[in-house]
């Protein structure tokens, strides 16, 4: 009877240790107690996350302007013309910076 209970035991100790695991619960606890630490990876987590947003945007926004200036070429008047605006403006604000 008493293997048995100590048995059970052991393994809801084992279960409950599987999901801190599995959730990281632990490595949070760690780093919570430790308050240069988790200064230290917040700086620096935020840091990249700004890095990365502006490349992002810097990309995607010379994409979009290379896309638009290949519709320009292809003459459709319309568009053309409203795109070749578009163009004019960003060029300018980058003249002024």
């Amino acid at each position: 009877m008493l293997e048995k209970s100590i048995k059970i035991l052991i393994e809801q100790m084992e279960k409950l240790n599987y999901n801190l695991n599995k959730n990281k619960f632990i490595d949070l606890i760690e780093v919570m107690g430790n308050k240069k630490e988790m200064i230290f990876r917040n700086l620096f987590s935020g840091l990249w996350k700004g890095i990365g947003i502006g490349i992002g945007v810097t990309l995607v926004t010379a994409i979009i302007i290379v896309i638009l200036q290949k519709i320009i070429k292809l003459n459709i008047p319309v568009i053309s013309e409203y795109i070749t605006d578009i163009v004019e403006i960003v060029e300018k604000t980058k003249s002024i910076r």
